[in-house]
């Protein structure tokens, strides 16, 4: 599974590609980017570079604009999802504080907690 969204993550198709598979015009792709819809990476020469994920995403775009949302809608749905995002890998990172911390006073290491919790941001 992680092998897969790091593939659809993968940043590797040009705007013209993009283009014909979303049915859409350059300038409306880079109109989302400027909206902050979209996120394309960039190369050293400074081309636009999309994910399937990015892909999907315009498309979703075409979809909500041809069901008559506006653009100040879209932006608070995707918004929206953000902060669903950050709020469940807080609760990620909330739950192996507290993981760590249960761990530490079974095991009778709590005056060794700032070596595991430095050790713990590898992960």
């Amino acid at each position: 599974m992680a092998e897969k969204h790091l593939r659809r993550n993968l940043a590797v198709l040009p705007i013209g590609t993009v283009m014909k598979l979303t049915g859409q015009t350059a300038r409306q792709i880079r109109y989302y980017e400027a909206q902050a819809l979209v996120f394309p990476e960039r190369t050293t020469g400074h081309q636009r570079l999309f994910s399937l994920n990015d892909v999907d995403r315009l498309l979703e775009i075409k979809d909500y604009l041809a069901e008559g949302t506006t653009m100040a809608q879209i932006r608070q749905i995707y918004q929206k999802k953000a902060d669903r995002q950050r709020d469940k890998q807080l609760s990620d990172e909330k739950a192996r504080r507290l993981l760590a911390n249960e761990l530490l006073s079974v095991g009778g290491l709590v005056g060794q907690r700032s070596t595991i919790s430095q050790s713990s941001k590898l992960y």
